[in-house]
């Protein structure tokens, strides 16, 4: 297919699409299926005060919840999926909006759940859950069981489910500030006034006309300079609201209620700034590089993106791109290179962008139907292909969990998600660069392959000990204001980026735009997961079988193991600094293969 011109969603050949009839041959099929959550909501309703009454009362909720949750699950990822393909279509917004609707309902029906499950007794629960007509639902119910503690009253828990809506001010008034409100102006571009936006700012930092990428740099932080008293003070709110849940569900702090469902110590999170730090000096070494390769007396925070190496001028279609991933991913063998790419070419993927279509790329994995992926397939653009392997990745993490596992303890953590998909990458990357036939290629490669760990390991770990710092401060009686949080997010870049870096007067206002900062806490999962995938990536290719049979346990683990317990089946202990250690030699090594490549 060609990927000159954008064509509408209907114009698209069907075996370019996924197959949607894995979840619901048809709409109205899909129709028979939502119009059914309010009875299978009332089924589950109908067991109110009497989960402690019986083993077989317990058990007839949990596979009523069951039958609820899957079709919740099934009718929200085939609306979803639709809207995705066309954000322009009124029936997949209908479809989508309607189902989020019977979402909250049965959400809210069912609420009762959770606290009515704590009052039964552990030893009564405990002993229940060991017979056999249990076992689908065993590690569900232990999961929840080590929740106890942190689990309030009926009364108290309706209290917090009040006011969850307004938990969420900071969060939704800072989205739109972010996406409606702001407005950075436009950048002249070979005397055209091109407009700036968060999409195109990017790709104003990697234009090598460096003027260009000082003015949109210079505009895109003075507006949110102009608002910094307004958006700090919704950070604030958002680490207040934090540290009020955390206390009021008597946690230790707000890294503990974060971190404390997936049973990651803290010292994960403190290891990972930690070894992060000791390792700043290749760190360091890479932007000297970076400043002398583009021949810089000084180099400045929009210096940083623009790429190293041109372009190479590639060309590599969808199918090239599909037996690429077979080949390197061949270490993991037939049975796993058959399914994926046998689902590349066969209903998995939606390839190519249409009109309406949303950015970027996804996998959607659910226990029915195929693990679906989203991509936005450019044959002229050799990162599409890591991006095929990237959400592959996901998607046959996916195809195992579900395979593997009962419904309710099938899907795995976002802790664990990135290892499966960045693992990919890592394969995906070293069977190109020893493939490579030209100088040029393998330069390129290396310089997108630090950037890629840079961007992962190193700044989500900047952000991770942000949110850190700015977590600590209000619990020790310190409010947050602008001048705190630039002056916290300051020292933090300087620290980072090393002495080569030049900062601008309002660079530190980087620090009040991260949207994931309103979700505390979850983007050093980045960090640790791309840590583990490089330290698996090794373990499987330089390994055997038995090193091979250790990830597919991890890949088919799904929910049925804690995130950290999961990883150490694999052959990667998380607890300890070694996978974090051996992810920054491995940026150190490819620092260097880049620095001699470039002289050649």
């Amino acid at each position: 297919m060609s990927t000159n011109t954008i064509p509408n969603r209907k114009d698209v050949p069907d075996e370019y699409k996924w197959d949607l009839t894995t979840l619901y041959k048809s709409d109205d099929e899909w129709e028979k299926a939502l119009a059914s959550i309010p009875a299978l909501t009332a089924t589950l309703v109908s067991y109110k005060g009497k989960l402690g009454e019986s083993a077989e009362k317990l058990l007839g909720a949990l596979k009523a919840m069951e039958q609820l949750d899957k079709t919740i699950e099934t009718t929200a990822n085939y609306a979803s999926l639709q809207h995705s393909a066309d954000v322009g279509d009124a029936d997949a917004q209908d479809r989508e909006g309607r189902v989020m609707m019977a979402i909250t309902s049965a959400e809210s029906a069912s609420s009762f759940f959770f606290p009515e499950l704590m009052t039964i007794p552990d030893d009564t629960l405990s002993a229940w859950i060991e017979d056999a007509d249990f076992d689908d639902y065993r590690v569900f119910l232990k999961k929840q069981l080590r929740m106890k503690d942190h689990i309030l009253s009926e009364k108290e828990e309706n209290i917090l489910a009040l006011q969850s809506e307004s938990a969420q001010t900071a969060r939704n008034t800072f989205s739109f500030l972010n996406n409606v409100d702001l407005q950075f102006g436009t950048v002249t571009v070979n005397g055209k006034d091109e407009p700036l936006t968060h999409s195109t700012y990017s790709v104003f930092m990697e234009n090598p006309d460096r003027e260009i990428r000082k003015t949109a740099y210079t505009q895109f932080y003075a507006e949110f300079e102009r608002h910094q008293n307004t958006i700090a003070s919704l950070y604030a709110g958002s680490v207040n609201q934090d540290v009020f849940e955390a206390r009021a569900r008597g946690y230790e702090s707000s890294l503990d209620a974060a971190l404390f469902s997936n049973k990651v110590p803290l010292s994960v999170y403190h290891n990972l700034i930690d070894t992060v730090h000791k390792n700043l000096p290749a760190l360091h070494e890479y932007y000297e590089l970076r400043k002398e390769v583009l021949g810089l007396s000084e180099l400045r925070h929009y210096d940083v993106y623009v790429p190293l190496v041109k372009n190479v001028d590639t060309k590599t279609s969808y199918e090239e791109a599909v037996e690429i991933c077979r080949n390197a991913l061949s270490p993991l063998g037939n049975e796993y290179t058959d399914t994926l790419c046998g689902g590349l070419l066969g209903g998995w993927v939606d390839r190519y962008e249409n009109k309406g279509k949303r950015s970027g790329a996804f996998s959607s994995g659910a226990y029915t139907g195929y693990p679906y992926i989203l991509l936005n397939y450019k044959d002229s653009a050799i990162r599409d292909v890591f991006t095929m392997a990237h959400e592959g990745g996901h998607s046959m993490h996916s195809h195992y969990s579900k395979t593997n596992n009962p419904f309710m303890c099938y899907d795995y953590t976002i802790f664990e998600a990135e290892v499966a998909s960045t693992f990919n990458e890592e394969l995906v990357f070293e069977y190109l660069l020893k493939n490579a036939t030209d100088q040029n290629m393998r330069s390129y490669l290396l310089a997108m392959r630090a950037n890629d760990i840079l961007a992962t390991l190193h700044r989500q770990t900047m952000f991770a000990e942000f949110e850190l710092k700015a977590h600590e401060l209000v619990e020790n009686g310190t409010p947050l204001n602008a001048q705190v949080l630039r002056k916290i997010y300051r020292e933090l870049l300087e620290l980072y980026f090393g002495k080569a870096m030049v900062f601008e007067p309002n660079s530190d206002m980087e620090g009040l735009r991260i949207p994931h900062f309103y979700n505390a806490f979850y983007v050093y999962k980045y960090s640790t997961g791309i840590s583990a995938a490089l330290a698996l990536a090794k373990r499987v290719t330089q390994g055997g079988k038995s090193e091979r049979e250790d990830y597919f346990k991890f890949l088919k683990s799904g929910g049925s193991r804690y995130p950290i317990e999961s990883l150490r089946v694999a052959g990667v202990d998380m607890e300890s600094t070694e996978p974090v250690q051996s992810a920054l030699d491995t940026f150190a090594q490819i620092v260097n293969e880049l620095k001699q490549a470039l002289k050649k």
